[in-house]
């Protein structure tokens, strides 16, 4: 399978709704690199490197988020690869 990167901006209520913690778990489930962090506008930002399936999957997730979360606006853009993350985690 092809490798895909995405850089993601989460926009909505996704702060102090444990949106950071369960990217991190969900991407660790689907064993998704990379990382996710508040932003100091309200917005989550993250970045999501594994096989391209995946890479979607969690992509839909994002648009739900924990059920606590109001998701607004997810907005993508796609990057080359690099391989530089051994797993996800929360900056």
């Amino acid at each position: 399978m092809s490798s895909a990167r995405a850089k993601v901006i989460i926009k909505g209520r996704v702060q102090g709704v444990f949106y950071r913690q369960s990217t991190c778990t969900k991407s660790l489930e689907m064993e998704v690199t990379g990382w996710v962090r508040n932003m100091p506008n309200g917005y989550v930002e993250a970045v999501f490197e594994g096989c391209e399936q995946k890479i979607m999957d969690i992509l839909e997730w994002c648009k739900r988020g924990p059920g606590s979360a109001r998701v607004d606006e997810v907005i993508v853009s796609y990057e080359e690869p690099t391989g530089e993350f051994s797993t996800f985690k929360i900056k």
